[in-house]
């Protein structure tokens, strides 16, 4: 078991190994409460989460070459433009990596916030060919930075494959669970790195995959190393698809 305490934290390069990002791997991150919540009572994940696993998400971003997020989610949680923290920036030149993180933004109806619209770098679009504002999109953002695929439904296996004919083979799903449950009924997802908040939440949150019908098979998951500070827990874990 990789550990990582008060005492002897890792640095930043010891974080990065262990959480290395193969290529043309779909990685999914997210927080949990231990009675299993994604959200606190505000319906965000950033009331859930600390310090530490604001440190490990952003290793995950550095180490990424786009992340991949619903747009629910990013009214939700209120993204913008997403980015790679500064002291990390030598790090992923070390890795061979862009120095721009890019960001995919998955809609079914292609409504998306002025914020992340009138970015200076606004964020691919993945949508479906029936969108009602594809049109929009694609005077707004140029053509070439909506990707669409499937009919009357966004087919992710084709988003996906198309990412990496992009150069962007490491793919960071950041949620929401209705996405990561798309994912992981595809069968698309490699990888999942859970951070464990030590809280209890009560009420009615989501977890972190929201699907309508059960996984059939269920996915079995490999353990690959779990990590404590304090008393937040990180695993990271293998997916069979």
């Amino acid at each position: 078991m990789e550990r990582w305490t008060p005492s002897g934290p890792l640095d930043d390069a010891e974080l990065a190994r262990l959480y290395e990002h193969g290529t043309g791997c779909v990685r999914a991150n997210f927080v949990s409460t231990i009675d299993g919540g994604a959200t606190g009572d505000d319906g965000r994940s950033g009331s859930i989460n600390n310090d530490a696993d604001l440190r490990v998400f952003e290793i995950l971003r550095a180490v990424a070459d786009v992340v991949l997020i619903g747009a629910g989610t990013t009214r939700t949680e209120g993204y913008g433009p997403v980015d790679v923290a500064d002291r990390l920036r030598p790090l992923r030149a070390e890795l061979g990596l862009s120095p721009v993180l890019e960001m995919a933004v998955v809609t079914r109806s292609g409504i998306l916030s002025e914020r992340l619209l009138g970015a200076q770098r606004p964020p691919l679009v993945i949508t479906h060919a029936a969108c009602l504002h594809l049109d929009s999109l694609r005077e707004r953002l140029g053509p070439e930075r909506v990707l669409v695929h499937g009919e009357h439904e966004v087919d992710l296996g084709a988003a996906i494959v198309d990412l990496g004919n992009r150069e962007l083979k490491r793919v960071l799903a950041e949620g929401g669970p209705h996405l990561f449950g798309s994912l992981l009924a595809a069968k698309l997802v490699d990888e999942l790195c859970l951070t464990t908040s030590p809280m209890l939440v009560g009420g009615h949150p989501p977890r972190i995959v929201a699907s309508h019908a059960w996984l059939d098979p269920a996915q079995e998951a490999h353990l690959e190393h779990v990590l404590v500070e304090g008393s937040t827990m990180f695993t990271r874990w293998s997916l069979s698809c």
